[in-house]
């Protein structure tokens, strides 16, 4: 399929989402909620999220629409044959957002029957973007991307987010265990450790409890850049409550440690 076209309407769709979190960022006025799952939301979340599903209602009209902060109770694959949805994380970092850290970013995916073909991740606090699509290739503002080509756990550099996340998903003990395999681990969070995957910075990311908003925009990415994306457990897509990145060489290998 021809994803050209698509493509350029997410990163249009980024541009808008761009607009309204930037404005929104480190106000002195920024209204935050907390949801019935406990997580927090803003005032940004909410209007970057209506506004890209009235672009898209509106400019895809045929098209079905998973955003966190309006459908996040269906939360579903969409498989139909010819289905195409897009899924669209308002603001993935929503914490760091509303404590003023710079680390957050729009995530917009396209999946057609329930496999993400393109993704953008805007993140324009960093000044940075990155996107891809099914035979388009990988790239961000810096240029084609390529994951690295370590061969080994040994020389491989590991971003896992959170502690706590790994703790509460009973698999604290496969995190301590692959730690000790590794050359280095660091906790970079969110979007971003996998968008340095892609860049071949890092070599493995990867973090238990997350929706599928949280991750159908990076599959694209990683993927198109040579890598391999799962679940922990080595299942691929977004939809199974988990996110393996790597650089393909060492994927099956950290599976071994951290799958149940």
């Amino acid at each position: 399929m021809d994803l050209s076209a698509d493509l350029d309407f997410a990163r249009s769709l980024a541009d808008t989402a761009d607009a309204i979190s930037l404005d929104r960022f480190r106000a002195a006025d920024l209204r935050v909620a907390t949801k019935a799952d406990s997580t927090h939301v803003t005032d940004a979340d909410q209007a970057v999220e209506r506004a890209l599903r009235e672009r898209i209602t509106s400019d895809r009209p045929d098209d079905a629409f998973l955003g966190e902060e309006t459908t996040a109770d269906t939360g579903a694959e969409a498989t139909s044959q010819g289905h195409r949805q897009w899924v669209v994380d308002p603001i993935d970092g929503t914490v760091n957002y509303l404590r003023g850290v710079p680390v957050w970013a729009t995530l917009i995916a396209l999946a057609v029957d329930g496999r993400p073909v393109l993704g953008v991740v805007s993140a324009p606090a960093l000044g940075k973007r990155w996107w891809a699509a099914e035979g388009l290739g990988a790239h961000s503002l810096d240029g084609v991307l390529r994951v690295s080509g370590v061969p080994t756990l040994a020389d491989a550099s590991l971003s896992y987010n959170s502690l706590q996340q790994w703790d509460d998903d009973g698999r604290l003990d496969a995190l301590v265990a692959l730690s000790r395999q590794v050359w280095r681990t660091r906790a970079y969070g969110d979007m971003w450790s996998y968008m340095m995957v892609a860049e071949g910075v890092l070599d493995v990311a990867g973090e238990p409890d997350l929706k599928p908003w949280d991750m159908a925009a990076l599959v694209p990415i990683v993927e198109q850049a040579g890598g391999r994306f799962t679940s922990l457990d080595g299942v691929p897509g977004p939809w199974h409550g988990s996110a393996l990145a790597t650089n393909g060489l060492v994927h099956d290998a950290v599976v071994d440690v951290v799958r149940r």
